[in-house]
């Protein structure tokens, strides 16, 4: 009697006038029959034909309330356009289309809004030269009138403050400055004087006595050195796991050393056995003295140390090693003020031979 719809809230009955005339159809059927000529005899015909007539009203007076039934029922569906337009309005994730991303939109908003930010940081970088202007330790960017950038000398009051003793330092003025950062604005501020030329950064720590350096001393020195650079590079050759600590090339070198059984572990030894290692095991510390002299000659690769070059290296070692100035005040054979591999090899008591073979090496 009525047909089955889909919607968003169930299965309906649909009621329309349409199906309510199919029903009278229906109703009417059994009166069509083939007409009967009507005679003379067809006094009991006459009788039929009356009680079916009406019986044909009564059908027809059901078949019209029926009809006003049906209309009533059908109405609300004429109405249900206004509700499903209201539910449609609704954030229904069902509606979703098969193959749609359902947060595309909001992805596509993000991506404006990164493209947003990385516009106005290209408005900012324009705008200011100073980002990608790189000025050496000691030095701050800044634009003059014609929005040029240009290094100047830092004021020494603008360094963060000091979070601790250890981030003192001693200049060879035998000055504590409380950060490298407030030494080296101190020392642009005396460029240009004889007092700024010989002002260094001496070593790490606020500034102490150190011990003179006796001759004896002296010459242990570097057997202590030649051990501690061989045990440096093993170590970083164990912890170099994603491989940005030291080069192929320069693994494989520290790979020999590593898995000789007969490398003398790290540890406090004597002196008398530092010096017989290096003796019989001479090989192994060929090539750690022409490493560490790769890794200071940066600034620029030259094949010379400079002292700025040579500090990082020196700065933490004078406290804790009191040969260490003299040391390599003594490797600066020709009182150049710079180091070269030749006399950096002679320092270590590396064979002229060797260094020329190695040199190279320091380059990986």
């Amino acid at each position: 009697m009525g047909g089955l719809r889909q919607g968003r809230r169930g299965l309906r009955v649909r009621t329309g006038t349409s199906h309510w005339k199919c029903l009278l159809c229906a109703l009417l059927r059994p009166l069509d029959r083939p007409r009967v000529p009507l005679t003379a005899d067809s006094s009991p015909l006459l009788s039929l034909l009356r009680k079916e007539t009406k019986t044909l009203k009564m059908r027809v007076w059901i078949v019209f309330l029926l009809c006003l039934a049906g209309h009533a029922m059908a109405a609300p569906t004429e109405e249900e356009p206004i509700v499903e337009e209201l539910v449609t309005e609704e954030p229904v994730v069902e509606e979703t289309e098969v193959g749609v991303n359902p947060v595309q939109i909001e992805i596509g908003e993000f991506d404006e809004a990164i493209d947003a930010t990385e516009e106005e940081e290209e408005e900012v970088t324009t705008e200011n030269p100073c980002l990608n202007y790189n000025c050496k330790k000691g030095k701050v960017c800044e634009v003059d009138e014609s929005n040029t950038p240009m290094c100047v000398c830092q004021d020494p009051s603008t360094c963060p403050t000091a979070e601790g003793e250890f981030e003192h330092v001693c200049g060879s003025d035998n000055k504590t400055f409380d950060t490298a950062c407030h030494f080296f604005a101190t020392k642009c501020s005396l460029e240009g004087t004889k007092k700024g030329h010989k002002l260094h950064l001496d070593y790490i720590g606020s500034c102490k006595y150190i011990e003179p350096c006796m001759d004896t001393e002296l010459g242990e020195f570097p057997l202590r050195m030649r051990d501690w650079l061989k045990n440096v590079l093993v170590t970083l050759y164990e912890r170099d796991e994603d491989n940005n600590l030291l080069n192929e090339k320069q693994k494989l070198r520290v790979k020999k050393i590593f898995e000789n059984e007969k490398r003398l572990q790290a540890g406090a030894h004597s002196l008398d056995l530092l010096a017989h290692d290096f003796e019989k095991n001479y090989n192994m510390y060929i090539f750690p003295v022409h490493w560490q002299f790769g890794q200071l000659d940066q600034h620029p690769v030259d094949g010379y140390l400079t002292h700025t070059e040579l500090s990082p290296l020196r700065a933490p070692l004078i406290p804790m090693e009191h040969c260490t100035t003299r040391f390599f005040e003594q490797c600066d054979a020709d009182n150049d003020k710079y180091i070269g591999l030749e006399e950096w090899a002679a320092c270590f008591g590396i064979k002229e031979r060797e260094y020329r073979a190695n040199g190279p090496l320091f380059k990986l």
